[in-house]
């Protein structure tokens, strides 16, 4: 049982969906890979339910429903369920109940700041980013409110990291701020205070109490792998390319693209 990932999908603004159908995951990882799938995960904006886009959400569910898994999504910035409230919870036996939004295929949502337990691998899912392109339009503003974590998210995950602070992965939509500095410093304003993210900081605080293999992101639109020798940790960050993650005679591998175990 192995779980794909893929970085945003942004309900397909930009053929996100080519490099996750049925067919080019097929392509990608051959038939009794594909067939190994158990759950596909997306890092952070998922994008789905946008107001006045149920026609592209539609095209989209009936692409995805024809492959056999279900899809959770990381909490991201471009979330129009941060602006919901009263959404349906499920739980699906792998610790913490997730926000349902669909049933054929079954889509959801992870909760920030919960443990959950995916193909044996213990996970921390955090979750939200800062909006740059609303920065642009109106700075210090978000799309929604919750994009960044209310004061009673934060201390229920620290909380929660007095007793478990033990993990296989941690999944989020950006990467920690330290992190982030190390591998698009220009993105982000050549390293100045143009662009804070709280959300990024948070990372880097709940990365100094955690232990950890892999800390696996998106929201750069990037894909890279980067190994931090100093904490001898893994970061991934992905856009349109997939990886597979599995449990191999009790080790953690990745499976890239048309190839072999990557680590």
């Amino acid at each position: 049982m192995s779980i794909l990932f893929s970085g945003d999908f942004h309900a397909n603004a930009v053929n996100e969906l080519n490099s996750i159908t049925k067919e080019a995951l097929i392509e990608k990882y051959g038939q009794v890979k594909f067939s190994d799938i158990k759950y596909h995960v997306i890092l952070g904006d998922g994008g789905f339910m946008w107001q006045n886009n149920q026609r592209t959400d539609q095209f989209n569910y009936d692409a995805l429903a024809c492959r056999p898994f279900p899809v959770l999504c990381v909490i991201g910035n471009h979330e129009p369920i941060l602006g919901m409230s009263g959404l349906p919870e499920t739980d699906i036996g792998i610790g913490e109940t997730v926000y349902q939004i669909q049933d054929r295929p079954f889509v959801a949502y992870f909760k920030r700041g919960k443990i959950y337990t995916i193909g044996g691998f213990k996970m921390l899912v955090l979750g939200g980013a800062l909006s740059i392109d609303k920065y642009f339009r109106t700075p210090n503003k978000s799309w929604w409110e919750r994009e960044y974590w209310s004061m009673r998210e934060r201390q229920d995950v620290f909380e929660l990291l007095e007793t478990e602070n033990a993990f296989d992965c941690v999944l989020s939509h950006t990467g920690p701020q330290r992190i982030n500095h190390k591998l698009f410093k220009s993105a982000l304003g050549g390293g100045s205070k143009k662009f804070t993210d709280e959300v990024a900081l948070l990372n880097d605080e709940i990365e100094s109490r955690i232990n950890f293999s892999e800390w696996w992101c998106g929201h750069f639109h990037e894909n890279i792998f980067f190994y931090d020798k100093e904490s001898d940790r893994g970061y991934q960050y992905l856009y349109k390319t997939t990886k597979i993650l599995d449990m191999v005679n009790k080790k953690m591998t990745v499976y890239n693209e048309f190839g072999s175990s990557e680590r």
